[in-house]
């Protein structure tokens, strides 16, 4: 446990410092986001003011030199760093220039394979009704859901992360409290990394957060919100494909955005196109303030969080039946139109 808070203490501390720099940097360019074009070529801006994104650097170097002090490096995290580096580099050129949802997709999936190639990637399963699913016979199979995974969760994040606070903060309660699944087994050397990786993640967030709640100065941006998707799926593979904990944690933002999937494909829309239609946009429209709806994503993250450490595989799924009850509560409530 010291491990775990000291990796966050400091990691906050580097992202508090780093995230107002960045900030001023980006203002100093003229690289800012004007609400009212935004909302006129995608229809879904959020923002009440122009402001700058690229929220991902800061987080980027306060994860790296947190890990690097307390964890030598090794093989894996020289990759994982790499694919962070790529996935970074991407989202501050869409923080930039605003680049392509395609071409968002493509990187994606190269930095999935760059986990791959790593030798990270899902090797079984645990079935909820007893044994263990095993891939190593087809390895295809094994690879094909890595790639899918990472991308997945790199993508749900993003699309969660519409007000302001909302995405840091129930990243950081997720990647803590995976860090305290990680402490389960200390004694495991190559447990330590995963600790480290998810205290430095989780602080990285929370040293950004209070730049990015009501009234924000500054957004995660693209570099941001894929970087911690891209983290999060990294850690759940190294804790040993702990997936169903993981959807437990991005609960509500998986669900929102399987059902933002189906409703575009009832529409006959792209289903890469942003709309205005996820849950937070609902909640806006039907008078919740902002700092309530990004608490509400913070609380439904720790409270399930925190129950997961106690279920096992077959509990866990009466634990995502009961968050998919929840968010058909708020779409029957809070939905105006599908």
């Amino acid at each position: 446990m010291p491990t775990l808070i000291l990796s966050v203490i400091v990691s906050f501390l580097l992202s508090f410092v780093l995230t107002p720099l960045v900030r001023n940097f980006f203002i100093s360019r003229g690289w800012v986001e004007d609400p009212v074009l935004k909302q006129q070529k995608t229809g879904n801006a959020t923002a009440t003011k122009t402001v700058p994104r690229g929220g991902g650097i800061a987080v980027f170097v306060s994860l790296v030199l947190t890990t690097l002090f307390f964890s030598p490096l090794n093989h894996q995290l020289i990759f994982i760093f790499i694919a962070a580096l790529f996935n970074l580099i991407i989202g501050i050129w869409d923080d930039i220039k605003d680049i392509s949802p395609k071409i968002r997709l493509v990187t994606n999936f190269l930095s999935a394979i760059i986990i791959v190639a790593s030798g990270v990637s899902i090797t079984f399963l645990t079935n909820p009704f007893g044994g263990i699913i095993e891939f190593s016979s087809y390895q295809i199979i094994s690879v094909v859901l890595t790639i899918f995974w990472i991308i997945w969760c790199m993508n749900i994040t993003g699309w969660s992360a519409g007000i302001e606070g909302q995405l840091p903060g129930y990243v950081a309660v997720s990647a803590f409290i995976i860090g305290i699944l990680g402490l389960r087994f200390v004694n495991d050397p190559n447990q330590l990394p995963l600790i480290i990786l998810s205290g430095a993640l989780s602080g990285a967030y929370l040293g950004f957060l209070p730049f990015n709640f009501y009234h924000q100065s500054i957004q995660p941006g693209y570099s941001g919100k894929s970087l911690a998707g891209f983290m999060l799926a990294v850690l759940s593979l190294l804790s040993g494909a702990k997936l169903a904990t993981l959807f437990i944690l991005l609960g509500i933002p998986m669900l929102d955005a399987i059902f933002a999937i189906i409703r575009r494909l009832i529409n006959h829309q792209p289903i890469y196109l942003g709309d205005n239609f996820h849950l937070h946009h609902q909640l806006l429209k039907n008078g919740w303030s902002r700092p309530q709806i990004a608490v509400f994503y913070w609380s439904v993250t720790l409270i399930f969080g925190l129950t997961s450490l106690f279920l096992n595989s077959q509990q866990k799924i009466y634990a995502i039946i009961a968050l998919i009850l929840l968010f058909v509560g708020f779409i029957l409530k809070y939905y105006r139109r599908i």
